[in-house]
């Protein structure tokens, strides 16, 4: 349920972002494949490459459009798009299609392919599956799992070998991508997997103060790197070591500095791919202030800081996920979604 100063997830709203993603996840042109071509022969069509996740302009929009549509009919059981949902489900993540994207990761060139953005996105699909009880459900879960294997491997091959993290507001983020990972590995248990990305997160962020945040946004993130790297290590560190080491990251925001940070970033043009990139950095700044306000002390006044912010935030950028522009429309539902479904 959506936190009770938003407003509601209804029916009628939830429909709306299902037929939006319903659009797109069978839709291969526009098409952006992010991969790399070893020989003549590796050109094909995205749905040859891809044949799960092609639709929605690029593989990791139709992995977390995909991870939508679950959310809502596990939300709200009765959509009236249920059907549709589950056609569209059965029919991209079928056993087939999944072990011939999960064998696409065997290919040479394929080591940077979608890190660690889509790699995240997998994970937090793959534990929304786990998540519901329906039988529809846990056939999907069953045949995503060569692709959820995959992608844990990843993880664990790849994150010794990273010395540094990547603060960018875009896909190869680490704090976000070691975020939704610690989500998955939480929720099924994975102990080998959460203890990594903890003990990685810690040597990469732990020591981090007076964060440089009137830095940003950078004019096309979707991501804030400061308020990504706080909202992964409130899943990190106990309350109170997480409270000590927020009060040294962002020293002077319980005065409401910087303000850069707090106020919305502004989106001059919604068909430019990259500007739109905007309407999902106010959408994400929204679910991590609000995280990270309620993982703060009651009584600590960068909490009512950024609980205030997080709000306005919310409040503008849900108005601007319908764009009328496939360039928004083919992922900001999900993080639409996100914001309104994920309770701090």
């Amino acid at each position: 349920m959506p936190p009770a100063d938003l407003p509601p997830l209804t029916v009628d709203s939830a429909s709306n972002f299902a037929r939006i993603t319903l659009a797109c996840v069978g839709k291969e042109y526009p098409n952006s494949p992010g991969y790399v071509l070893n020989a003549a022969e590796d050109v094909k069509p995205p749905q040859a490459v891809h044949p799960a996740f092609y639709g929605c302009y690029d593989w990791h929009s139709s992995v977390h459009g995909h991870w939508m549509l679950a959310r809502l009919i596990r939300v709200f059981p009765s959509l009236p798009e249920r059907d549709r949902i589950v056609a569209a489900l059965d029919a991209n993540l079928t056993a087939e299609n999944i072990r011939t994207e999960a064998a696409y990761f065997t290919r040479p060139g394929t080591q940077a392919f979608e890190r660690t953005y889509g790699w995240a996105w997998a994970l937090k699909l793959a534990e929304e599956l786990h998540l519901s009880t329906s039988a529809e459900a846990k056939r999907w879960e069953q045949h995503l799992q060569p692709l959820t294997d995959a992608m844990v491997q990843r993880y664990l091959d790849f994150l010794p070998k990273q010395t540094y993290a990547i603060r960018t507001g875009l896909h190869p983020n680490t704090a976000f991508g070691l975020a939704f990972a610690m989500d998955y590995a939480t929720t099924v248990g994975n102990a080998a997997l959460k203890d990594l990305l903890a003990s990685r997160s810690r040597d990469y962020f732990a020591n981090d103060a007076d964060y440089p945040a009137k830095l940003e946004p950078n004019g096309s993130d979707f991501l804030s790197p400061a308020l990504v790297e706080a909202d992964l290590m409130r899943r990190v560190l106990p309350p109170q070591k997480f409270a000590e080491w927020f009060r040294a990251y962002l020293p002077r925001l319980d005065r409401g500095e910087p303000k850069n940070l707090l106020e919305l970033a502004v989106v001059t043009d919604r068909s430019d791919p990259q500007l739109g990139h905007l309407d999902g950095l106010n959408l994400s700044r929204a679910w991590c202030m609000r995280h990270i306000a309620a993982a703060l002390p009651e009584g600590d006044p960068a909490r009512a800081v950024l609980a205030s912010a997080g709000s306005t935030h919310a409040l503008d950028a849900l108005q601007h996920v319908a764009t009328g522009h496939y360039e928004g429309e083919h992922w900001l539902a999900s993080f639409a979604v996100y914001l309104m479904t994920e309770r701090p």
